[in-house]
């Protein structure tokens, strides 16, 4: 889990400081992983090596998406829905880290590697086994 604190001015003008959560766990990266012919870190290396900055920018999008979240008070569970990361979208902390991610590639690679777990070969392998893939 990576945890981002981010500072930015609301729309009334009031300057925040606020804790953000991103996290992908290994089954949301496994199912990422069943939904193309090509391996998630494939994928990056050649939209990256190919400096093709509108893929970069949807791959970030995507993956700011799929790993926001909100942790429940008792530490249990990281609540994530569509109308969450939607939210946060509309807010200018969202704004703040997405600039960050977009201008800076070495923020952008620790924090794409922070919030993917590793998933070895043959857990990927077995779950297209077992997914008939």
């Amino acid at each position: 889990m990576v945890k981002e604190t981010i500072t930015y001015v609301d729309y009334n003008g009031v300057e925040r400081t606020e804790d953000y959560f991103f996290n992908l766990n290994k089954a949301e990266v496994i199912e990422m992983e069943l939904s193309s012919e090509t391996s998630l870190a494939d994928r990056l290396t050649t939209i990256v090596n190919a400096k093709n900055r509108p893929a970069i920018v949807k791959v970030f999008k995507d993956i700011l998406f799929k790993a926001y979240g909100e942790k429940s008070e008792d530490g249990k569970r990281f609540i994530k829905s569509d109308e969450l990361s939607i939210a946060f979208s509309q807010t200018p902390a969202y704004e703040q880290l997405f600039m960050k991610l977009a201008t800076n590639d070495v923020y952008a690679a620790d924090f794409i590697n922070k919030i993917v777990p590793e998933v070895s070969e043959s857990e990927v392998a077995a779950a297209k086994a077992a997914a008939g893939k």
